[in-house]
């Protein structure tokens, strides 16, 4: 059994348009009335969460939204860098995208760099999220996150890893990548960390991060509960993807925390 139907559309905000997919439960089932917004990696888009939306949408029997950050995608083309901040900028999208939307309160879930955006919306609109579901997110620039940026910058200088980016992002490909890498990998960025955001947190947060994680050690989780009422999952023999490495652990554990929390 699938969810009933997903619609997909484009909003405008402030900053330019962005794509947005929805995710309806089956109105056989009892809905529940809080969703589930995602939040992309530095290189994802919608169409990288494959399945994830619809088996999310099925076992918990919420609304699933997900949308492109601007610049990704189908969303509009950034013209500009990255900014620096644009961690704590997304809120801004954030709490229009739910305005437009007509929905109150949402549960955040964020992958990667998404889990860092999921916590600073949180921390800057505590009354439009219940709780935090973050996964292989960063909480600070440690030595392994340069690492593991820095080989992945020389495999896109492949042409046939590059072309993978191209299905997902078109023409904003090399922006794409470039926000990611030049970013992250800058000496303006390498004291950017989510200790604020974290320290002035309400929502109750799960962190999810493998233990094989490319790009952080397991002192990621460990920061990302410091300041927090955290409930952590270390996934064995996982890597920086556990919602595509072990989707049905992952989407268990997520039932069980929403569940109780939302």
């Amino acid at each position: 059994m699938q969810p009933t139907h997903t619609i997909e559309k484009m909003i405008s905000t402030a900053q330019g348009k962005i794509f947005v997919k929805i995710w309806q439960p089956n109105p056989s089932q009892q809905i529940k009335e809080i969703p589930i917004l995602l939040f992309h990696d530095s290189l994802g888009c919608v169409q990288l969460w494959r399945d994830f939306p619809d088996q999310l949408c099925l076992v918990t029997n919420r609304m699933i939204i997900a949308y492109d950050r601007l610049g990704f995608g189908r969303s509009d083309v950034m013209t500009t860098k990255l900014p620096i901040n644009f961690i704590q900028q997304e809120s801004e999208i954030f709490a229009e995208l739910l305005h437009q939307l007509e929905i109150p309160e949402v549960i955040n879930f964020g992958h990667s760099v998404g889990g860092g955006i999921a916590v600073s919306c949180a921390a800057q609109y505590p009354s439009l999220c219940r709780a935090i579901i973050t996964e292989a997110a960063q909480a600070y620039v440690e030595p392994k996150t340069l690492t593991g940026i820095t080989l992945a910058k020389q495999m896109f200088q492949e042409p046939e890893q590059f072309q993978r980016l191209k299905k997902y992002h078109a023409e904003k490909a090399q922006w794409v990548l470039d926000a990611w890498t030049e970013t992250w990998l800058s000496t303006e960025f390498r004291n950017w960390t989510l200790d604020q955001d974290l320290g002035s947190l309400s929502a109750k947060i799960l962190i999810l991060h493998g233990d094989h994680d490319e790009y952080g050690t397991l002192e990621q989780p460990k920061r990302l509960a410091q300041y927090t009422d955290a409930q952590i999952h270390i996934i064995q023999n996982c890597g920086h993807v556990p919602h595509r490495e072990n989707p049905q652990q992952i989407i268990e554990i997520v039932r069980d925390f929403v569940e109780t929390y939302a």
